[in-house]
């Protein structure tokens, strides 16, 4: 029986995918946690349509998986195969902790999950584990 080797990723859809600053924002609000859409788009102030755009490009490219839970849908970063590919993700990651704006997005989500009053949309929301307990 052969066994199947794992499929390469297609380099230009992956930069194109890191190549977005609303995508990049979305990597990093997700950091090692899986995030339900909900927090996203209430993190990014963007609408959901546009949010799961973006996060669809993201599957795409091999970037990011999905789980639906009931009505809730949850991303989270994908562990590739192939090691050039996480080297260019780690070094993206490490840029991004550097970037003022995109770790207020980070500050904004802390705030979302950790607020005793959260809008009417994340009531019933799952809340990132990590961000429970920075």
């Amino acid at each position: 029986m052969k066994t199947k080797s794992p499929k390469p990723y297609d380099l230009q859809l992956l930069f194109r995918a890191l190549a977005d600053r609303t995508r990049l924002r979305l990597l990093n609000l997700m950091g090692e946690d899986e995030v339900c859409v909900c927090f996203l788009v209430e993190a990014l102030k963007l609408s959901q349509p546009k949010i799961s755009r973006h996060l669809a490009y993201l599957r795409r490219a091999g970037i990011v998986v999905a789980r639906r839970d009931g009505k809730w849908m949850h991303y989270r970063l994908a562990l590739p195969s192939d090691a050039h590919v996480v080297g260019v993700l780690a070094a993206v990651r490490d840029w991004l902790a550097t970037d003022p704006e995109i770790q207020s997005d980070r500050s904004r989500l802390v705030r979302l999950c950790c607020s005793p009053t959260v809008p009417a949309p994340l009531k019933r929301a799952p809340k990132p584990v990590s961000v429970l307990f920075t």
